[in-house]
């Protein structure tokens, strides 16, 4: 007899989580590692100003109240990392991915004029979709 157990296999449904939620939580990883990889970059561009005590004037400070940005996934929520300046000097983290008031992707912000025209001409969005 062998000792080795097999342990049943969890679905994807059985876990309660369906492909388009995985799509999304996949989505905000990626976002979420551009951000902070954007930020890294910032802070070390910075990292040698310090203030008059010695300590680092350009510092990691929490998060933007979290959002929701509409993408081809549907919609990703997303936390954009705050930034402190004791300089004085006014540095701020302005994220190239996520842009600040950004709630609808290009790539959805450029198709709804084309989507809603399409649907407003024909009445048939199929086409459209």
């Amino acid at each position: 007899m062998s000792k080795h157990k097999q342990e049943p296999v969890v679905g994807l449904s059985e876990m309660g989580v369906g492909l388009d939620e995985m799509i999304r939580r996949g989505a905000r990883r990626v976002i979420e590692q551009a951000i902070d990889a954007e930020l890294a970059e910032l802070l070390e561009r910075f990292g040698n100003v310090r203030t008059l005590q010695g300590q680092r004037a350009v510092v990691r400070n929490g998060y933007l109240p979290e959002r929701e940005v509409l993408t081809a996934a549907g919609a990703v929520p997303v936390k954009v990392p705050k930034v402190r300046d004791r300089s004085g000097v006014g540095v701020k983290f302005n994220s190239q991915v996520v842009p600040p008031y950004v709630r609808k992707s290009p790539r959805v912000a450029s198709a709804l004029p084309w989507l809603y025209l399409k649907g407003i001409s024909t009445g048939d969005m199929s086409d459209a979709l």
